[in-house]
């Protein structure tokens, strides 16, 4: 697949964390309940770390107790990759940026009592969270 934002590996080993790469282009995944965005409980919009897309928005997440920013559904269809992972002996969906393939982490059918039944369970590191700005903070010159 061709994607918007396109760059070579040493592009992104420039552009990201050793950590990040590994998750983000590499596919790994970090350690349950280490992510940074676990506990984020403020309105916002969640983003792709590598190229900045919007991926989820807040209301959308939940705690699934997993370890892992769960969300039940994408902000749009479009902003997510949906792939077959037959990798580990067992087959998943694996959820990748749609804008420049880089991989988020995995959607599994057992996001019980949400509106979709779905839990796209997101590494943090491969996502960056921007606060909903305060209303207050809109006007603060004028």
């Amino acid at each position: 697949m061709t994607y918007t934002v396109s760059k070579s590996n040493d592009e992104w080993r420039k552009e990201l964390s050793g950590e990040q790469y590994a998750v983000l282009r590499e596919a790994a995944t970090e350690r349950p309940w280490t992510g940074e965005l676990l506990d984020e409980s403020r309105a916002g919009i969640y983003t792709c770390a590598a190229c900045g897309a919007e991926l989820f928005k807040s209301g959308t997440k939940f705690d699934s107790g997993c370890g892992w920013p769960s969300f039940y559904e994408s902000v749009r269809p479009e902003a997510v990759e949906l792939l077959e992972d037959t990798s580990l002996g067992m087959v998943r969906t694996e959820v990748r940026c749609a804008n420049c393939g880089s991989h988020l982490g995995h959607v599994f059918p057992d996001g019980f009592g949400t509106p979709t039944g779905d839990r796209y369970c997101m590494n943090s590191l491969s996502l960056a969270f921007a606060p909903q700005a305060e209303q207050g903070d809109q006007n603060a010159d004028a």
